[in-house]
């Protein structure tokens, strides 16, 4: 009986830590969760994977989990009663020195997702354990990963790397970089696809295929600039605070297209397609309005 109690009272001082913990890092804005593997690939994209075999890795680098990150506090301590049966097995087998089978994980720059064995990584964060014996399998990564990281600050990482690598390759001094700014993963390579379809069109009936430089600025003068004049006009910014108009252009391209598709024509005018856009925010607060023209005429 004296083993049962005792991993009943463990199990419930994890769960007390782990709703205390929620409680701390909400109060200082840090994150409460369990990183998502699939949210994290997602955005990240690794190209390929390699078995590792059998490691030795530290528990305090475990930072998500693939299908259980509900479950478990960032810690990976305990958030559900539900789980009580299956973590007080582990734990009683943990205190009789039972050897349990290996845990599995997926390795991203030198953190851990737990693809099987989140019960026995939680009962080892309880009990203060610093290794424990994994298969790993390692993705490739670029960008950094960290204890307690955030998916916005994920997002983040995937931006800056995505401007850095488009910099890197296409050395865009042709092009006003500080206007051309986004916010989600993924818009640099659109707006390069944009760029290159836009080349497309300009090489048909040309002998000589015209450098990407060339479309580049062709494409600013004639589809980003005259749509981010839209954007303007239309006040759209202040509707959708956070975003800059290089996330607003990427709207508007893609309702633009939709327009296409339905009107079955490519006669829109692209101010229509930005009036649709700005149907999705219709109820603005009136200090949100009188807070967006006070900064235009502060910059005026």
């Amino acid at each position: 009986m004296s083993d049962i109690y005792n991993t009943s009272d463990d199990f419930s001082k994890a769960k007390s830590r782990a709703r205390f913990q929620a409680l701390y890092n909400t109060l200082t804005w840090k994150n409460t969760d369990l990183l998502s593997f699939y949210e994290v690939t997602s955005i990240i994209k690794p190209k390929s994977e390699t078995y590792k075999g059998m490691q030795s890795i530290p528990v305090s680098r475990i930072i998500g989990s693939e299908g259980r990150y509900h479950d478990f506090s960032s810690a990976f301590l305990p958030k559900r009663e539900m789980l009580r049966k299956r973590w007080e097995s582990v734990d009683r087998a943990v205190l009789s020195d039972v050897i349990l089978p290996p845990i599995s994980v997926f390795s991203l720059g030198g953190w851990y997702f737990v693809r099987d064995g989140n019960h026995r990584v939680s009962v080892a964060k309880a009990q203060g354990v610093e290794f424990i014996d994994a298969e790993v399998v390692e993705l490739d990564s670029q960008i950094p990963l960290e204890e307690g990281m955030t998916m916005k600050t994920l997002k983040k990482r995937v931006v800056a790397y995505e401007r850095t690598q488009f910099i890197q390759q296409y050395k865009p001094s042709y092009l006003p970089m500080g206007e051309i700014v986004f916010t989600s993963p993924g818009a640099y390579p659109e707006m390069v696809n944009h760029i290159l379809v836009h080349k497309y069109f300009i090489n048909q009936g040309r002998k000589e295929e015209i450098p990407f430089e060339s479309a580049a600025v062709s494409w600013y003068r004639n589809v980003y600039a005259p749509i981010v004049k839209a954007i303007r006009e239309e006040h759209l910014l202040f509707q959708f605070p956070g975003c800059t108009e290089g996330d607003m252009y990427l709207w508007i391209v893609r309702k633009w297209d939709e327009l296409k598709r339905e009107k079955k024509t490519d006669d829109v005018p692209i101010r229509e397609a930005a009036r649709e856009v700005k149907k999705d925010r219709k109820d603005i607060p009136l200090m949100r309005y009188i807070k967006y023209f006070l900064s235009k005429l502060k910059k005026n």
